[in-house]
């Protein structure tokens, strides 16, 4: 990207954490966190004062499938980034102090999602959705693991999963490419060779009724969460069903947004979105609403959702979510993080490079019978699932307003 002085780099690992064993969940997060805490040549602090006394960023993050640490800054220093993201990731030392200041730091931030209901309710409801598969469970584990994690456990994942088998290294911004294959030279030759292992097997369950997750906290509103079953990154749907997603609850001009919120009054938020892994994926709704309207505003989301299904998408609307996806798509490419994480997630989610110009392509070859294809595919009767915090909220609740989802 020659006319940006900036430069943001990425290095991506095959894991996270859908590849713990038993015993350890939660512990990629808890590895990632424990990186950033020092190394054989630098502490904590300077770690972190290498990237920001130049005015950059240093961050990481831990998903299902993937982990990522990466730092943004002036173009002129990505052989400084290199050098740091690289020490991390290859020379940490893993303190026993730091290690236990972490573990609470950890349990502090479990407990912050914990009471943050939106994200309480999409966590429990993904536990429902994949009940026996490693997505359904929490990436930063459960309070009873994470104060059973040991050192040598930390390590010995440290030293399978991080390895150059498993690594993605994805730079954009102002800088020559044969310069960063040179600079990438010498950290590569550091590395240790661990074991690449796949990703665990995928077995869907089949689910002959809507799936109830009450959650009985005492807040101010309910927060709910619908969720479907949906397609994997490779199956070439994901792009009808993201086209429905917009149509659905994606932006202020949404059928949910404009029904719930604007014609009803009934919640400030509300949105869906599609979430996918490289064996499954998901559809979503959430919302959230006064207690006393929870009934009213899961029949006005069940009306629309059956919209779809009964009667195809009109060729406007659909001109205007494929318009409203393909601008937001440029815009974000404008950026060099987002750039990065583009081609980071591209090779290591799908194993190719996806070129912004062949999703474009493929976005564009959704037609109104695709989408309604995909509307009469997921939402049948009884596959969908419900999650609902807020005060009083119980089981008995829950089969009553969740009716018009069995029809």
């Amino acid at each position: 990207m020659p006319h940006v002085d900036s430069v943001s780099v990425g290095l991506w690992f095959r894991t996270g954490s859908l590849f713990e064993k038993k015993g350890l969940y939660g512990g990629a997060h808890f590895l990632e966190h424990m990186l950033f805490k020092g190394t054989r040549r630098r502490n904590a602090l300077q770690i972190s004062q290498e990237i920001e006394s130049r005015g950059g960023d240093l961050n990481a993050f831990t998903a299902e499938e993937m982990t990522c640490y990466y730092a943004r800054l002036d173009a002129d220093h990505l052989d400084l980034a290199l050098d740091v993201l690289f020490d991390m990731l290859w020379n940490s030392n893993f303190p026993k102090e730091e290690i236990e200041r972490e573990r609470g730091v950890i349990l502090e931030e479990i407990r912050m999602y914990e009471d943050q209901p939106s994200s309480l309710v999409t966590e429990k409801l993904n536990q429902a959705i994949w009940p026996k598969y490693g997505i359904g469970r929490p990436i930063a584990g459960s309070p009873e693991s994470v104060t059973e994690m040991r050192r040598a456990d930390l390590m010995d994942f440290w030293r399978q999963h991080y390895s150059p088998e498993s690594l993605v290294v994805s730079v954009a911004g102002g800088v020559d490419e044969e310069k960063v294959r040179k600079l990438l030279a010498k950290y590569l030759k550091m590395s240790r060779h661990g074991e690449d292992e796949k990703i665990p097997a995928y077995r869907p369950l089949t689910t002959k009724q809507v799936t109830l997750v009450p959650i009985d906290k005492p807040i101010q509103q309910c927060h709910l969460a619908l969720g479907v079953l949906a397609y994997p990154k490779t199956d070439p749907r994901r792009y009808a069903l993201k086209l429905l997603s917009v149509i659905l609850g994606e932006n202020m001009s949404s059928r949910l947004f404009q029904t719930v919120r604007e014609k009803h009054g009934l919640a400030y938020s509300i949105n869906s979105t599609t979430a996918h892994f490289r064996e499954t994926g998901a559809f979503y709704v959430q919302a959230g609403v006064d207690s006393a309207k929870l009934g009213k505003a899961l029949k006005l989301v069940a009306a629309e959702l059956q919209k779809t299904v009964e009667r195809r998408v009109s060729d406007k609307e659909l001109r205007q979510a494929k318009d409203y996806l393909i601008g937001q798509i440029k815009l974000h490419l404008e950026s060099t993080t987002s750039r990065m994480m583009w081609m980071g997630e591209s090779l290591i989610g799908l194993g190719y490079m996806l070129q912004p110009k062949e999703m474009l392509q493929d976005l564009e070859k959704v037609t109104t019978e695709g989408v309604q294809a995909v509307a009469r595919e997921l939402f049948r009767p009884g596959r969908m699932s419900l999650g609902v915090v807020g005060p009083g909220v119980d089981e008995k609740l829950l089969r009553e307003v969740s009716k018009p989802f069995y029809l």
